[in-house]
Formats: structure tokens, sequence, C-alpha cells
């Protein structure tokens, strides 16, 4: 195992960030490179703490001589937005400098370009540094896990639909609940990495996304950090990797897949009409029919007339469900993956996991 970090100038004289990054070589060139970092946003810690568990399993199967592709792993991807503190708050998903979300605005590149990504990169404000740094990185493997977690939700991912239902086997090692397939058209840090594969050279490959995948894992919710489900987590990312060739050995997990499958585009994006305290009717990971009873509004504590009740726009299964209680207009409440085209709107950059 080779430990290292990246120093990132800070904006200001004085101040610098440093980003470990931890290495296992491989014994196999021929073997998928793989990448995975966690905690883009500072504050989602659920993939924290799987590799936390992980990488004692790693070193362990090294000392075995089982590990057969190179694994990069950046536990804690994002020590610029770890340091944001707004009145005793962590502000890891946003830049504050910028605004920008630290998961949007990655340059869009070919594998040729790859290089140039850190060409002059000490030039670039903080933020840019990090995103150049990450993406060298990522865009370098054949597998690349983006470990997030949502407010409340199930256990699910996000990825390009080219690589469903090839992806089973992730599903399967890690227990997934849900499965959102995108199109690839955005500037998250995924769909980056999959731009940089779809433009680069093939080598050996028939196809750009042979023998590869880029996801966004959400390792459920915000609060889903405990030393059980890190575990859980861990084995499921070793199983994974077991089940691509990149460590040897019979899977040490399988689950079967019966969740919800769904494009992006038949997402039901359930948004709070108004302003006010959400009283929620159903939990995530339940199905629902259309025009069920999701959750009350309560706009006039102690007069129900100010009541505003809000129902499923379409049948399906609730993926994920805000933590706030306190919700203002347009806030979205939950997420349903249905079978139903969806009117709402992608967010600037193309996704739904902002």
């Amino acid at each position: 195992m080779q430990k290292s970090e990246i120093v990132i100038a800070g904006d200001t004289p004085g101040v610098e960030f440093r980003l470990p990054v931890v290495k296992f070589p491989g014994t196999d060139a021929s073997a998928p490179k793989t990448y995975m970092q966690a905690a883009l946003h500072a504050e989602e810690l659920p993939g924290v703490a799987a590799l936390h568990f992980l990488i004692p399993m790693l070193e362990a199967a090294e000392k075995r001589g089982d590990i057969l592709g190179s694994i990069t792993i950046v536990p804690k991807a994002n020590p610029v937005g770890a340091s944001q503190y707004v009145n005793g708050a962590n502000e890891g998903r946003f830049d504050l400098g910028s605004r920008t979300n630290f998961n949007r605005d990655y340059p869009l590149l070919s594998g040729d370009e790859r290089e140039t990504l850190l060409d002059g990169v000490e030039e670039l404000l903080a933020a840019e540094q990090l995103k150049h740094h990450l993406l060298h990185m990522a865009s370098g493997a054949d597998l690349m896990l983006d470990l997030h977690c949502d407010d409340e939700s199930q256990l699910y991912a996000y990825l390009h639909e080219v690589w469903w239902p090839e992806a089973t086997d992730l599903a399967e090692s890690l227990g997934l609940e849900a499965v959102l397939l995108s199109d690839g058209k955005s500037s998250a840090f995924e769909d980056a990495v999959t731009h940089a594969w779809q433009h680069g050279p093939l080598g050996n490959r028939k196809a750009w996304h042979e023998g590869r995948i880029s996801l966004t894992m959400e390792f459920r919710g915000l609060a889903d950090v405990d030393p059980v489900l890190g575990r859980m987590d861990a084995e499921g990312l070793y199983a994974f990797l077991q089940r691509r060739g990149v460590i040897a050995g019979e899977p040490i997990r399988k689950e079967s897949f019966e969740g919800a499958v769904a494009g992006l585009d038949y997402v039901q994006m359930v948004d709070a009409p108004v302003t006010g305290m959400v009283l929620f009717e159903r939990e995530f990971g339940e199905v629902v029919e259309k025009g069920d009873h999701l959750a009350t509004i309560v706009t006039t504590p102690g007069d129900a007339s100010g009541d505003v009740k809000v129902t499923a726009p379409a049948d399906g299964t609730i993926v994920t469900r805000i933590t706030k209680r306190f919700v203002r207009r347009t806030d979205n409440l939950m997420k349903i993956a249905s079978r139903e085209l969806s009117q709402a709107k992608r967010k600037k950059g193309g996704g739904l996991e902002d």
C-alpha cells in the first residue's frame, strides 16, 4: 500500500489543503484499474465509513497477493469543502467562492486531453485545482465509483444507461435497492469521467464502454454512518471488485436484485407546493400508487384549513426523502422511480443528485 498527499494551494497566502491518496499497485497489468473516492460533498460520510473498513481488507488481500488490478482510493475527496463552515454548520456541497456544486462543472475533455488537466493547475482557484486533480486520477481508471449519500434514501446508484444490465453485478454485490439510469449529459464528476472515456482511444476495446463503469453510489442517508453499515458496504465494494477481476477469489457477497430501475426522465420529483412544516405519510422504499397521500404541509399550525396535501404523481417506488421538516415552496420532498415520464425539468448541470 502506498500513501501520498496532493497539496492544493489555497486562494489566500498561507493557506493550503491536503488531499490524501491511497494506492494498491496490483500485480496484473491487464486487470481493470479502479478509482474510488468519497465525500466529494464533504459532509456526506457513509462512503467514508465504507472505505475506512475497505482499506484494511485490501491491505490483507495485498499480503496474500490477491490484488490484481491497481486500486486508487481518495477516502475524503474534498478538503476545501470540509473547511467551509457558516454559522457553525459545514457547507461542503457548494464552493462558497463560486457557489458551484462540488459535483458539477467538471471539464469535459477527451481521453487524449487527460494529461492537460494538470497543466498550470496551480494557477487555478482551490476548488478548480481539486476538480482537475480528481478527474485526472479517475479518468485513467477502468472502474470509477464516486461514493455519495442522499438525505434519507434507499441504497441506490446513478449510472449511464449503457452499463445496464451489465451492472447487475454491482447491484448484487452491494445489495442495491434501486438503480437510476442517466444519459451522461451532465457536468457531474461521474459524467465527466464517462465523457473522457467516450471521446478517448479505444485501445484493445471494441467499444468505449467495454470493461468500464463510472457511477455515483448513494449510500443511503446522511445519518447512516455506523460500523455495521460501514463493514457491510465495504464487503459489497470488495465483492464487486472480485467480480470485475480486480481482486482474486470468489465474491464474498451476492444478493438478489429486485429493486426499481428507472431512467432519470422517469424519476418523479415531488416538490413542495407551499412553504411550511412537512408531515410525511410515507417512507422511502415504499411502493405507492398515483394519488396516494405522501405528505401534508402545515402552513398555519392549529388551523387545518391551511394544510396542503401532497399526492403521488405516478405509480412507483419512493427512493429518497428530504431530512428537513420545514420546507420552502419548490423544495424537493421526494424522488419516485416510476414507469411514467416525469414533467420535472433537469437542474443546471443535467442531473438529479443535487
